[in-house]
């Protein structure tokens, strides 16, 4: 794989997993639109790992508290905000691990990577993220976080299973609906992308495991150093503009898209 397309692949994966835009959907349609080979899974697993160290790195203070906790919980005391916290997010990811395994077996999930699917869901999930964040205000914060919440913004979670969803984009809407401030919001959905990022990576980490060489791998690291660098700065630009800014800029480019694959899908 050529260095150029190499960083491409990287940097658009970096950007897109924490914006609310889908960055399976952007990856699926990026060879289809080239005429370019699928970058394959080496590099599917680099980039996972690159944006799955920006979140710890930006979120360290959350993430040192969860994993301290983790330790209390395993004991079988959830006494701490930390072992709360781990308990909550381990919670939230177990559907999607469920229904991800599902959809393998099956092969569904190779099914769903049409861009027909993915127009329908950058249009229909944007203006669903339009509605949850525009439909009035709300106040609670990322500490009140409740058992019930976390297990329907992990049902949530699962629907992005669905190419074109973005995880980030529907558990961000599904805590808008509950009442979350934005960057509440915001926060906890980053902080669901951790074990669900890990997952994801140990599952395709396995598969390919005994398939890397030499030169997958110095193309793995490159494209893992990119995909870091970008989503550190897509997370710390997103995250600061939601001081004062809301989600609509990102809805107007998923209907955009989602409009513009739609007809190419159809025409």
């Amino acid at each position: 794989m050529s260095l150029y397309y190499l960083l491409i692949v990287a940097i658009i994966q970096g950007v897109t997993e924490f914006l609310p835009i889908s960055s399976s959907g952007h990856l699926i349609l990026l060879p289809t639109l080239t005429g370019h080979v699928d970058q394959g899974q080496v590099i599917d697993v680099a980039v996972h790992v690159g944006t799955l160290f920006a979140v710890v790195l930006y979120f360290r203070h959350d993430v040192a508290s969860a994993f301290i906790g983790l330790g209390r919980l395993l004991r079988g005391r959830i006494d701490t905000d930390g072992a709360r916290l781990a308990f909550l997010l381990l919670v939230a990811t177990v559907p999607v691990i469920v229904i991800g395994l599902v959809l393998k077996l099956t092969g569904l999930d190779d099914a769903m990577r049409s861009v027909a699917v993915i127009g329908w869901t950058m249009l229909l999930f944007g203006l669903f993220l339009y509605w949850t964040d525009q439909k009035g205000p709300t106040e609670l914060t990322a500490e009140g976080w409740t058992l019930r919440h976390a297990i329907i913004m992990g049902l949530w979670q699962a629907v992005a299973l669905i190419p074109g969803t973005s995880r980030s984009g529907i558990t961000i809407s599904g805590a808008r609906a509950l009442g979350y401030r934005r960057e509440d919001a915001a926060r906890l959905s980053m902080l669901m992308s951790i074990p669900t990022i890990a997952a994801s990576g140990i599952l395709l980490g396995a598969e390919v495991a005994m398939q890397a060489d030499a030169a997958a791998a110095r193309d793995g690291a490159i494209a893992a150093f990119f995909a870091f660098a970008s989503a550190l700065l897509a997370l710390t630009l997103m995250m600061r503009l939601l001081r004062s800014v809301s989600f609509t800029p990102y809805v107007i480019y998923r209907v955009i898209l989602g409009v513009i694959l739609l007809y190419i899908a159809y025409s």
